[in-house]
Formats: C-alpha cells, sequence, structure tokens
C-alpha cells in the first residue's frame, strides 16, 4: 500500500457507513524548545499542563511516576490524584541511553491518556543531569512538598527515583507533611501489567493483547507525509506516517484500525512495513487506507487506534495478487471494527 491522500472508497466497495466510535480530538503539540516554561491545556478534557519550573505552590494529591502507555497499573496509581508528576525525556535516556527502550507514547500521547482520567493537571518534570544527581530527600522536600504543596503522594510499589535510584516508597512513608498512598502492581492472565511487557506485545504485533493491558488501543500520531502515491493507482489511496524512532512500532504487517483525523473518525486498514512487493528504497512506513474517506490530509495530523492484526507482511508475485488481497484486508477491517 503506497501513499497519497486519505483514501476512497476501495474497488467494488459500497458506500455504505461504516460502524465507528468517536474518539477524543487529538492533543496539539506540547513540546517547547526550552527544557520548561511551557503551560499548556488539552482542549479535550482541560487539564493543566505544567513544566515543573513554573508551577504555582498550591495543595495537591499527586501521582508520581514515568506513566509510558498509561497502563492499567499506571491508571491504579493515579486514581484519586488530581495531579500526575511525569519526567520528560525518559529518565534512562540520560542515566543509561544504550539500555534506553522504545516508548509506548510521546509526551503529548500521554497527556491525552491521563486528561482522559479526569486528572486536574500534568506536571512535567525536565530530566537532565542535575535531575539525575539530585538526592531522593531534595526531589521530595524541594518539589513534592516545596514546590507542589504535596498532601497525598500515590506511587507504584516499584517506583524507584532520586540519584542512583534510592528513593522508594518506603522512603516516602518516612514524611510526615503528606500521605504516601503505594498501590500494589496489577495482574491480568496471569501477567503483571507492566510499559516493558506491553512495549514487547506491540513489537510483535499483538496489539489486541496489548489493547487488555493499557485499557485502551494502543494508538500512534504524527503528520500525513508524502509517499510514492503508488496506492491511488491501485484503487487503495493511503495516508502516510513516519514513525518516531523514539516510539514502539508495532510489527511488519497489516492491522485493523480507527483513524482519527479533523475530528472524523473512520475505519482504516493500515500497512506497517516497508512494501516488499514494490523496490521503494525507502524505511519504515505507515500507511493507512480510511475507508470511506476522499479528501487530501497532507500535513495534517493523524491518530491510529490499533485494533487487530490481520496478516503479516508479504510478498506478492503481482499486483493483481496485491490488489486482491487489499480489497480482503478492508473486508476484514469492516468486519471487526463494525
Amino acid at each position: 500500500m503506497d501513499a497519497s491522500r486519505g483514501a476512497g472508497p476501495a474497488p467494488g466497495e459500497g458506500a455504505r457507513d461504516s460502524a465507528t466510535v468517536p474518539l477524543r480530538r487529538a492533543l496539539p503539540a506540547i513540546h517547547d524548545p526550552r527544557p520548561c516554561g511551557r503551560v499548556g491545556r488539552t482542549p479535550d478534557h482541560l487539564m493543566d499542563i505544567t513544566w515543573l519550573p513554573d508551577v504555582r505552590t498550591r495543595p495537591r494529591h499527586l501521582a508520581v511516576g514515568e506513566f509510558d502507555g498509561v497502563h492499567l497499573g499506571h491508571r491504579e496509581v493515579i486514581r484519586g490524584a488530581d495531579t500526575v508528576v511525569t519526567f520528560e525525556p525518559h529518565p534512562r535516556t540520560v542515566v543509561a541511553p544504550d539500555s534506553a527502550p522504545k516508548l509506548l507514547t510521546s509526551l503529548e500521547i500521554k497527556a491525552s491518556l491521563i486528561a482522559a482520567l479526569g486528572v486536574e493537571e500534568l506536571v512535567v518534570v525536565p530530566f537532565d543531569g542535575a535531575r539525575a544527581a539530585q538526592s531522593p530527600e531534595a526531589f521530595v522536600e524541594q518539589e513534592l512538598v516545596g514546590r507542589l504543596g504535596a498532601r497525598q503522594v500515590s506511587v507504584g510499589e516499584n517506583f524507584r527515583f532520586g540519584h542512583k535510584a534510592r528513593g522508594d516508597a518506603a522512603l516516602l512513608r518516612g514524611y510526615d507533611a503528606f500521605e504516601t498512598r503505594v498501590a500494589q502492581l496489577v495482574e491480568l492472565d496471569g501477567e503483571i501489567i507492566s510499559s516493558t511487557h506491553v512495549r514487547g506485545l506491540v513489537a510483535v504485533g499483538e496489539v489486541t493483547a496489548a489493547a487488555r493491558f493499557l485499557g485502551a488501543p494502543f494508538q500512534m500520531r504524527g503528520l500525513v507525509v508524502h509517499g510514492d502515491k503508488r496506492g491511488r493507482t491501485l484503487g487503495f489511496p493511503t495516508a502516510n506516517l513516519v514513525p518516531d524512532s523514539k516510539l514502539v512500532v508495532p510489527d511488519h504487517g497489516v492491522y485493523a484500525c480507527r483513524a482519527e483525523v479533523d475530528g472524523e473518525t473512520h475505519l482504516a486498514a493500515v500497512n506497517v512495513g516497508v512494501r516488499p512487493t514494490f523496490k521503494t528504497g525507502r524505511g519504515l512506513l505507515v500507511e493507512a487506507f480510511l475507508l470511506d474517506f476522499s479528501r487530501e490530509i497532507y500535513d495534517r495530523p493523524l491518530r491510529l487506534d490499533f485494533l487487530e492484526r490481520l496478516r503479516g507482511e508479504k510478498r506478492f508475485d503481482s499486483v493483481e495478487a496485491l490488489v486482491e488481497q487489499m480489497g480482503l484486508d478492508v473486508g476484514e477491517t469492516r468486519r471487526i471494527a463494525a
């Protein structure tokens, strides 16, 4: 499947409406070229986004953690908090860059997922060498209590913080300035829910299983880019995303997805891979054929929610065989997402 505008009805497809579930509007980018100093607000759930140096001290019930993916375990930590404290970039990119993981969520997606939980404020802690060298006691006293006015601090039982990860729940319990709430690890299907486990599921294409652990479909977001425009010649014009190299990407294959663009939701058959039937010389690309859609959306934000893996990516002996399979993929997408 190769590039063009958004998509249109596949050959032989009727014009009936697809079954869809409304999705929230995409959150605008909240990254700032400076390490701090940005105050934002999500448009859909009215959550303030504040970089730590800009916070105003007030009594807060905090949930503190990295929260990559905002999975079901994270949601238990966040439950009851009015403010979530997270770190940007991921601390391991600073303290151990060679072992830093590819992430499930950018800061933008993380903020959107947290906002959907009804949290009032997301406080982003700029993480750099100075922060990594800060003692856990200094972080608690200067930041959690001094800046943020913590009255309650909620963390996961395996949360570690401060220089050499010396801070833990036991240290937090030693403070009288706030109540410490420690959320136990959450199990599902006999597995402890963790970002590491979910990353592994997504990386091998197990997006349906990943969604059970996340509590929502795994999603990708990006701006639609130009491709080879081969898809439109085949009757399957696609909207293309170049994956962020810092984020996890589902394994090569074809997926049933829901797509959101310009506030509208559509079904989409999505190919993740390198298009082996054609020698393009291009790298990894995510190509979304939006069902019942015909507008050009270059340079527009596109969100994809991955529902189910249909098949692996394969090389076809002929263009006709590829087109036939793509038609089957579209039909299967309609069935799954209906």
